[in-house]
């Protein structure tokens, strides 16, 4: 069965720090590229940063460059996002996905998704 579970979201100060996980099937570990999407109340998902399953390399968005790291665990078949110096606006659901292509950026080129944990960041 093809399953992503994230954790590690909750509420937090503006300033602090946080760190999602996402474990995979190994099945969809298997796809080339990890990468962590979000999606705030009345906004569309955004991208937010992929991972190279084989070489680690990593993309990041400029919204989020230098702020988020991504990385991953092969052997733990687990991604994370740690998440530095939060803001309110970082504050939305966060979804990690699995997808084919080297550093993909768009969600039409993951083909699964987990469910999704929420992050809210007071001020």
């Amino acid at each position: 069965q093809v399953q992503l579970v994230e954790s590690g979201g909750g509420l937090v100060q503006a300033g602090n720090s946080l760190r999602l996980s996402c474990v995979a099937s190994r099945r969809t570990f298997g796809m080339s590229a990890m990468g962590w999407f979000r999606q705030a109340p009345g906004k569309d998902r955004e991208f937010l940063a992929t991972i190279q399953r084989s070489s680690g390399s990593t993309y990041y968005a400029d919204s989020v460059k230098g702020r988020f790291a991504i990385s991953r665990d092969n052997a733990k078949n687990t991604v994370y996002l740690q998440m530095n110096s939060l803001k309110p606006e970082d504050t939305a659901v966060y979804y990690c996905a699995a997808g084919r292509g080297l550093l993909p950026r768009r969600s039409t080129e993951y083909d699964y998704w987990g469910q999704g944990t929420q992050v809210t960041v007071s001020s």
